[in-house]
Parts: C-alpha cells; structure tokens; sequence
C-alpha cells in the first residue's frame, strides 16, 4: 500500500486517534493484569522468579514474533478487521488466565494475550500514521498514552478486584476486552473506507515517499535504534516486573501497596509518552531519543541506594524521561522506511516485546542465584546505553 502523505494544512482524525488510545489502552491493561498478578499467582502456585521470568517471556515472545510478519503481510495487503480478531484472541486470553490451574495453563493463557498484541500494535500504529494528518508524533504519543495508562491502572484495578478476592476475579477483566472490541470495530470500518480513498488517490497521483539516507546510513541507524530499544525495555523490564518484588524485600512494603508504587511509576510512563511525540514533532526526533535515554542515567543509578520516599521520587523522575522515547524512536525508523510503516511498527512493537521479555526472564534467573537489589543495581547503567544516539543521522522529517 503507498503512504500518500497528508496534507500539511490536514488536521489529525482525532476522534479515530482517541479511538485508538482508548483500545491501547484497554489492550495493555489486559497485559497489565499477568504483571500485578504475579505476586498472587508466585503465592498460589509456589513460582520461582524464573518461572515468573518465563511467563513474561513466553507472552512477550509470543507478542514479539508474529508483530514484524503482522506488519509486513499488511504492508501489501492491510486487513482492517485484522484488529477486531486480535482483541478476541486477548479477550480468550484473560478469560483463561482467570481458570488457570497450573503454570502450564498460565502459559497458555499468556500466549493468548501475546497473539492479541501481535496483531493490534502494528495495525494500530498504520492506522494512527494515517490519521495523523502529518503530525505523527503527536499521533503516536496519543496512541501511546492509551496503553501506558492502561499498564498504570492495570495493576490498581488487581490490588482493587483480583488481590483480596483471589485469581478468579480476573474474569472481569473480560468486559474491558469486549469494550475494546467495540472500539476496534469502529475504528476497522474508518480504516477500510481510508484505505479506499487513499487508493483511488493513489491512482489519480502515484506518490513515493522516499527517504533521503543511503541505505548504508539506513542500516546503521536502525541498528543504534535496536541498542536503545535494547536499553529503554531492559531497564523497563526490571521495573515493571520486579519493582514490586524490590519495594516488598527492601522496604516491608505489602503487595497492595506495592502496587501502588507501581501505579506512580506507570503513570509516569504514561505522561512521558505523551509528551515525547510532539517535542520530537517540534524539536527534532534526534534530540529526543538522545535526552529520553541517557538522561535517565542519573536517576537509574541513585535508586539503588536511597530510601523508599525517594525511590518513589526517583522512580517518577525516570518514567517520565525514559517514557519519551519510544514515540520519537518509531517515528525516526518510519521516516528512515516511510514505504515500510506496517513491517517498521511491527519490527519495533515485537523487539520492545521481545527484549522485555527475555530481559524479564534473565534479570528473574539473576535474582535467582543473587538478589533483586543487585538486579536493580546492575540494571542501573542501562540508559548509559543512550549514548550511541550520537550516531543517528540528522533527517528531514518530512509529512506523513
């Protein structure tokens, strides 16, 4: 499918961008549910952290390694009702995960959810560029704040039904999941009725929007972006997985409370997502990426070492930096690959999976044989990482 830019005088669809926000966000506080879940189910089925590691693993791989081939069969042929098929498949998983009985049937539960994700990030990240109207920064941050307040409400909404209740009450997690469905629905008919505008614009004025890095420059600039996806979603995979286990051992906190702390830290995540699409909008992608990342440095390497208010504080302090990247990450590949925009989001939706998975798993197999502080004092170094944002080529960011 060409990607016939927007008008620069375009406004964004918003009522289709919040749409999508709106479905992020129930999508990832469905995943949200096996990460604040994991205190109760480590109790209920006696789960070593490598186990716990594994489940995030198995549901991130899942997610991870069908998002790029998701993306680039719909690159050639885009299926709008693709997304509603990927929010039953979440919708099945949840279901599930509130029967499991064993840590077999919990990874199958998870790897469900997984599926769900695998189809919804890419198709929702095209359609977001699409009804941007050029502004696909501002696009991608309102996409991504639907799932990042989504992860932040996610585990109070366990701490609330599931904790004191007990695993089966994760079933009402399914009634978001048919909300979900409903707004995807929506979404899928404006997505068709788009795509047979564009092409019969297509026809009219054949567009190519191509980038003007070599394909040398090209190459190395989305390997650097894989370091610092590498670097964002290990440190990222520490917090959301660990941090709870960390505040309990550390400090005595409970699991409610705990839970708490992660809701501040998600929140921040969530307000730093929003931001990072317009400043890279206004300020330049580069900029972002390099200030996103390393700038977190300072902060990553205190935690280790300070009292609970102010791991709070800290803990606050780095979701909102860190959180900036990813918009100004997946729009600078975009811009490098603007006829590849499905193959692209699915490419840096599954490595962030990916990578958080299988950082979950080896940080769980390393608090394991050491401790979860000396997890948090390893992962500390991690956004240093962000250097190699110098790298990077200075493009033109061009419309949409």
């Amino acid at each position: 499918m060409s990607n016939t830019p927007a008008s620069g005088s375009q406004k964004p669809a918003y009522t289709i961008l919040y749409l999508l926000s709106f479905s992020h966000f129930i999508n990832d506080a469905l995943q949200s549910v096996i990460l604040a879940a994991y205190p109760l189910l480590k109790s209920n089925y006696a789960l070593s952290f490598t186990q716990i590691g594994i489940i995030t693993l198995s549901y991130q791989l899942t997610a991870s390694l069908f998002q790029p081939l998701v993306g680039s069969i719909t690159d050639k042929n885009p299926i709008p009702k693709a997304l509603v098929y990927g929010a039953l498949f979440s919708l099945l998983g949840i279901a599930a995960l509130s029967q499991a009985s064993s840590f077999s049937w919990i990874i199958v539960s998870v790897c469900l959810i997984g599926l769900g994700s695998s189809v919804f990030h890419p198709e929702s990240s095209r359609v977001a560029n699409l009804a941007s109207g050029g502004r696909r920064g501002l696009a991608q941050s309102i996409f991504q704040i639907g799932g990042n307040t989504g992860s932040a409400f996610g585990p109070l909404l366990v701490a609330a039904l599931v904790i004191p209740y007990g695993q089966a009450n994760i079933g009402w997690f399914v009634l978001g999941a048919l909300l979900g469905i409903l707004a995807l629905y929506k979404i899928s008919r404006w997505y068709r009725i788009h795509l047979l505008q564009q092409r019969i614009k297509a026809k009219k004025k054949p567009y190519t929007n191509a980038s003007q890095v070599s394909k040398r420059r090209i190459s190395i600039a989305i390997g650097v972006l894989i370091v610092l996806i590498f670097s964002k979603y290990f440190y990222m995979a520490s917090m959301t997985n660990y941090f709870t286990f960390y505040l309990i051992q550390k400090f005595g906190v409970s699991i409610q409370e705990s839970q708490l702390y992660l809701f501040a830290f998600l929140g921040a995540v969530a307000i730093g997502t929003y931001f990072g699409g317009p400043l890279g909008d206004r300020y330049g992608r580069k900029k972002i990426i390099w200030i996103s990342i390393l700038g977190a440095a300072p902060f990553t390497l205190l935690l280790p070492y300070v009292s609970l208010f102010w791991v709070t504080v800290l803990s606050i302090c780095i979701g909102v930096i860190i959180a900036s990247a990813f918009s100004a990450i997946l729009v600078f590949a975009q811009e490098l690959l603007p006829n590849r925009v499905g193959l692209i989001s699915g490419l840096f939706f599954g490595l962030a999976f990916g990578l958080g998975g299988l950082g979950s798993a080896l940080l769980g197999n390393l608090a394991d044989k050491t401790s979860i502080e000396y997890v948090f004092q390893l992962c500390a170094f991690l956004p240093l990482l962000g250097i190699v944002a110098a790298l990077l080529p200075n493009i033109r960011e061009v419309d949409a």
